[in-house]
């Protein structure tokens, strides 16, 4: 099992990066101020349902390399630092984006919760980005490297709704100055950059 301040840092890494500007909590945010908190909740809790399909895909498929070859494993260990940096350099040169209000279509709590879930799904960036951020925080000497997986996709995900359901339940008010607020995204994406680069750099000296 992961060590209790290992899941705390990781828990706390997640919290910041969910609240880096993006497209899912942004959709969230115009979502709760147009249609009400219970839209934005609908849409956060399909989100983290597609959290989980994630989660289970990266989990096996990462075991899997870990356990292959410490050459696959090299190899893998490059291409997620070289992703963190990427990420990390357009965090940096992110510019702010706004969702004016009325410029969403009014969806059902069924529709909204789907979107959720094909939202991510869909989204390759999420597997991608599951493969260059768990490993750092598993050891294959703590155990079952699938199980520390599961336990760290369970603890973005409890980030993620935590987060985007703080967004939904203020949306109405501070959530209209996040999402109009250049300075406070810009300064969001910078700390996001610097987690990304910290990350990498993390990722690329770590040892199979």
């Amino acid at each position: 099992m992961i060590d209790s301040n290992v899941l705390l840092a990781f828990f706390s890494t997640s919290v910041i990066l969910a609240l880096s500007p993006g497209p899912d909590n942004l959709f969230v945010l115009a979502q709760s101020a147009q249609n009400g908190r219970k839209a934005g909740l609908y849409v956060t809790l399909g989100l983290a349902t597609g959290l989980i399909g994630h989660t289970v895909a990266v989990a096996f498929g990462l075991a899997a390399i870990v356990h292959s070859s410490v050459l696959a494993f090299g190899i893998m260990k490059l291409m997620g630092a070289a992703y963190l940096l990427y990420l990390a350099w357009q965090a940096l040169r992110a510019t702010a984006t706004t969702v004016q209000q009325g410029s969403l279509q009014v969806l059902s709590s069924g529709s909204l919760y789907r979107r959720g879930i094909i939202m991510n799904l869909t989204n390759p960036k999420v597997s991608f980005f599951f493969m260059a951020f768990l490993p750092q925080f598993a050891d294959p000497h703590h155990g079952s490297m699938i199980l520390q997986f599961f336990q760290l996709g369970g603890v973005f995900i409890m980030a993620t709704l935590l987060v985007f359901g703080v967004i939904s339940l203020f949306a109405g008010g501070l959530g209209d100055r996040f999402r109009n607020s250049a300075l406070i995204q810009k300064t969001v994406n910078r700390i996001a950059a610097l987690v990304f680069i910290g990350l990498a750099v993390k990722l690329a000296l770590s040892e199979r």
